[in-house]
């Protein structure tokens, strides 16, 4: 009789190098899952959930979902299709719980045939765009810092929407005149947001990143009409049947593992995008390496980029994918390639 694949999971507590503040509120510590999903033969693949309370998840409600997903795996890493449909049909929702199995599954099925993941599936790191760095709300003051602090990378990304948008763009063009793109993650109305493009327009801002409340529909419309810059959403979009209804509406989709389940619900994403002739970036949560690295297997596929989850971590337990001046470099060890970092 097969043995079932067995999970074992940790809670991480993440601390940021500075409190990270957006539109819905500030962090300083980050709570994930990591899963470790373990075969017959002691392989250990490796994965991570990164619960967003804001899409009804808690690292204590990941850990209740994988006791119920982890009834219904397979015996067989290779079985990736129909996992998906167990653990959806013994549980829905639970996104990032979901992603962070799918994660170690790949990575498990990777290190059965000795080859990355991106390599097994035809794709070439060398292809990936420039990640942005993200620069969260804060006061002029500390915005220069952070803005010095991240001098070496080419793009930055903006948070706003809290109020004090002018005074942090004006900083931010005090201290340098790189490509900045913004995201106010919801936190504005249709009136302010036409009223801020010109003002993103004079302050060489190049993408939109969800100005509106997600399900505004309507009143992302109305904005990227007047746009003459790409406006992208974020929580606007989880999964690959939310893109049709977004086409027209807006430029493109924002793709992350916490909002679509699973690597191959990323994949999804990004072909029902290039389908309707829409943009497709990934991004991250604040994560350990694991949930980047495997974010990063499809940014080959992708116009824009922000996998910065990783470095804005004041100490992250694992290596993976390395942002070099904003270049992605993918491991070349089988599976994600993650290793555990060595204490210093």
């Amino acid at each position: 009789m097969n043995q079932r694949l067995q999970i074992e999971t940790e809670i991480l507590t993440l601390r940021t190098r500075h409190p990270f503040r957006i539109a819905r509120g500030e962090h300083e510590d980050i709570r994930t899952v990591l899963i470790r999903v373990k075969d017959a033969d002691g392989r250990v693949g490796l994965g991570e959930a990164t619960p967003q309370l804001v899409y009804g998840e808690t690292p204590e409600s990941v850990l209740s979902a994988l006791e119920v997903y982890g009834e219904v795996l397979p015996s067989d890493p290779f079985d990736l299709e129909e996992t998906e449909r167990r653990l959806l049909g013994a549980l829905s929702g639970n996104a990032s719980a979901r992603a962070g199995l799918s994660t170690a599954l790949h990575d498990l099925v990777g290190k059965h045939l000795g080859v990355p993941t991106w390599k097994s599936w035809g794709l070439d790191p060398a292809t990936i765009p420039v990640s942005t760095f993200t620069i969260g709300i804060d006061t002029p003051e500390v915005i220069r810092k952070k803005v010095r602090e991240a001098s070496e990378y080419p793009v930055l990304k903006v948070k706003l929407g809290g109020g004090n948008d002018l005074e942090i763009l004006t900083a931010i063009r005090e201290e340098t005149d790189r490509e900045l793109r913004v995201d106010a993650n919801c936190g504005w109305t249709v009136k302010q947001a036409v009223r801020m493009l010109p003002v993103l327009e004079e302050y060489g801002v190049t993408v939109l990143e969800q100005p509106l409340p997600a399900s505004d529909l309507n009143g992302l419309a109305t904005v990227t009409r007047h746009a003459r810059i790409p406006v992208i959403v974020d929580e606007s979009c989880h999964v690959a049947a939310d893109v049709p209804r977004l086409a027209g509406c807006v430029d493109g989709v924002n793709i992350k593992l916490a909002k679509c389940g699973s690597l191959r619900e990323a994949v999804r994403v990004v072909h029902a995008a290039r389908a309707h002739h829409l943009m497709v970036m990934v991004g991250c949560m604040i994560e350990s390496s694991i949930g980047i690295t495997a974010m990063a297997q499809v940014a080959p596929l992708v116009d824009l980029v922000d996998l910065d989850g990783a470095a804005l971590l004041a100490h992250d337990p694992y290596v993976g994918a390395t942002l070099d001046a904003g270049c992605v470099e993918l491991p070349t060890g089988p599976g994600l390639g993650i290793t555990e970092r060595t204490p210093s």
